[in-house]
């Protein structure tokens, strides 16, 4: 590769490291339109006349809840490909300035063997050794000897030296064409995972705002009733804890927890890591990280990458992943209970461990 194709490749770079510094919406609330048109990422929503009966108003309670739980996991890709957005941003940047660095260590070296060549000339274009043979001086004979070999063998290096840099500097620009096609992909990702997020809460809140103040208080009191059912069920299954294990909660796991239940009546907003809202894996992130242990941002990596443990073994600061698809992430205080986020226009609240479906559990700091 060519020094003009090297510094081409370096300026597109650090221009386009401009585009970076564009932030990509993350925290703010959502603000769908008015009138969403339908979208194949969200179901049909119904415009019923006003629920006459109790099953009616369990139907649209349980349409409500399919809508928000795949709210959460078009939040989780959201979030997953705004943290490989920011990865990639990073590699980028310090590829950028590694092309620029080995521009200028070329251009040095290329000065250093043109100088040798210059020498050279001065010399009479006689290369050293020949120099040496025409000499009558003995003694300058054996001093010249060394001479050439330091002479050559700084030639061989500088040389060396040139083509290894020129071959990191390709690389390096292969590199970065890579992610920078990375951080691409990760930006559509982003934009289609917040097109559904929006469209979902969309479609929920119309539900709801089809119902009259009296109905909408009990779709409330049967999401509490459902989940209480959930709870009850199972406690009656679960297995005998591990008194031995589950009263081993460590420092940081102390710490979790108390920064965790310290964020109770905080709104749920998709994408926040806080400190005045989170999502449900914004708010266990950030509580293991103000322990001290920094953990995966999402719930679905938290699931992937996290040490886990039989439920029966688990102890406060420990994490409970819920529904088949990793989507939604609450942190276990004792008693059977969790602190969670649990959705949009919630708050962070206590709630029942087994109130939803688990997946699993696992330990931060095992």
């Amino acid at each position: 590769m060519n020094r003009r194709h090297c510094a081409a490749a370096a300026i597109t770079l650090v221009c386009a490291l401009g585009l970076l510094t564009v932030p990509v919406q993350a925290m703010a609330a959502p603000t769908p339109d008015s009138s969403p048109s339908p979208s194949a990422s969200a179901p049909a929503v119904p415009s019923p006349a006003a629920p006459s009966s109790e099953k009616d108003l369990e139907k649209i309670r349980e349409q409500i809840e399919t809508l928000y739980r795949q709210t959460g996991a078009a939040t989780d890709a959201y979030n997953l490909a705004e943290e490989q957005t920011k990865k990639q941003s990073g590699e980028i940047v310090k590829l950028a300035k590694a092309i620029v660095d080995g521009q200028a260590r070329i251009a040095e070296l290329k000065d250093r063997a043109g100088a040798q060549a210059r020498e050279q000339y001065r010399n009479g274009g006689l290369p050293p050794g020949a120099q040496l043979v025409l000499s009558n001086d003995p003694q300058l004979f054996l001093d010249g000897v060394n001479k050439v070999r330091t002479s050559q063998q700084a030639s061989k290096t500088v040389l060396a030296e040139l083509n290894r840099t020129q071959e990191d500097l390709e690389t390096y620009t292969q590199d970065a064409s890579s992610n920078w096609h990375k951080l691409e992909t990760n930006r559509v990702k982003q934009a289609k995972a917040k097109k559904k997020i929006n469209a979902q809460i969309a479609a929920a809140e119309k539900l709801e705002s089809q119902l009259e103040k009296k109905e909408r208080a009990r779709l409330r009191q049967l999401e509490q009733d459902a989940a209480n059912r959930a709870q009850s069920a199972w406690l009656a299954t679960r297995p005998t804890p591990n008194v031995d294990v589950s009263g081993a909660t460590t420092a940081a796991g102390k710490a979790a927890v108390a920064f965790a239940t310290a964020q109770i009546g905080k709104p749920y907003v998709w994408g926040a890591t806080g400190p005045g809202s989170y999502d449900c894996s914004g708010l266990t992130s950030q509580a293991w990280a103000a322990a001290g242990r920094p953990i995966p941002r999402t719930s679905q990596e938290q699931w992937r990458l996290l040490p886990r443990i039989d439920i029966q073994d688990m102890r406060p600061g420990d994490l409970i992943i819920y529904h088949a698809d990793a989507s939604h992430v609450g942190m276990y205080v004792g008693d059977g209970a969790i602190v969670h986020s649990p959705r949009p226009g919630r708050h962070v609240t206590l709630a029942g461990a087994g109130s939803m479906k688990i997946l699993g559990v696992v330990r931060p700091d095992r």
